[in-house]
């Protein structure tokens, strides 16, 4: 086997790398996007400065990924709030990220900033009845449901009752062997190639609870709003790094 060279290698291990090089593609993905309305007073809580508030919305997206390159089938979540730039960026910030798989988890944590963190994330259809469910330590930090494909809809109807989600920014923090912060940033990233195959809206519920090592409680549910379930296919491309705070 020839040797990388130290410069060159994108992960460790060097001869079987865990975490894959862009592009690489989801396909047959469902989503079932939860959304419901929390206080800014909470939201502001987990936004890191410079970043702001765009209003009170919470989205939550259940995926099944049922065909990634490099990481097979899984589960995920993202929890994200609307949040800006200033001028530079408008789009959903992520406080929390959940999944069941542990290339995905080092990818995100490594290369994104994520706070992917280990847990079950699975959309079921039970009878007449989508049902969302993230799992960690055995409790059901998350539950939501939605009526089985009653109105369609297009993502963008679902945008402007929420927020722009295109966009996701993250807080990158990386610590260093010194003791001292390698890397924090506010890094962004958008989905390119999109394809929607279907998509369907209606109200849905969302129950949160608490467990400290997933602490999603921390954006209460004021009143629950639209849930769209959709499925598409997209690719993960490179994004930017928008706010470093070292420099």
């Amino acid at each position: 086997m020839k040797k990388r060279k130290p410069e060159s290698s994108w992960s460790t291990p060097w001869d079987s790398p865990l975490v894959p090089e862009f592009p690489f593609t989801f396909r047959d993905v469902e989503v079932l996007s939860l959304s419901y309305r929390s206080t800014r007073k909470a939201i502001e809580a987990l936004l890191p400065s410079p970043l702001k508030p765009t209003g009170d919305h919470v989205v939550i997206h259940i995926y099944n990924m049922r065909d990634v390159e490099w990481l097979g089938s899984y589960g995920e979540c993202n929890v994200m709030v609307g949040a800006e730039l200033g001028a530079k960026a408008r789009g959903g910030y992520s406080p929390y990220l959940f999944l069941s798989s542990d290339v995905g988890l080092a990818h995100g944590r490594e290369v994104h900033g994520q706070p992917k963190k280990l847990a079950d994330a699975r959309v079921e259809t039970r009878g007449d009845l989508l049902v969302g469910v993230v799992a960690r330590n055995g409790i059901d930090i998350i539950t939501g449901t939605m009526a089985y494909k009653q109105e369609r809809a297009t993502i963008e109807q679902f945008k402007k009752m929420t927020f722009d989600f295109a966009v996701n920014l993250n807080y990158k923090v990386i610590p260093g062997i010194d003791g001292k912060t390698a890397i924090r940033q506010i890094t962004s990233r958008t989905l390119a190639d999109v394809r929607v195959h279907e998509c369907w809206i209606g109200p849905c519920s969302v129950e949160l609870r608490p467990n400290v090592q997933a602490p999603v409680f921390r954006l209460p549910v004021v009143e629950s709003g639209p849930g769209l379930f959709w499925k598409a296919d997209f690719t993960l491309v490179e994004g930017e790094v928008l706010h470093d705070y070292r420099k």
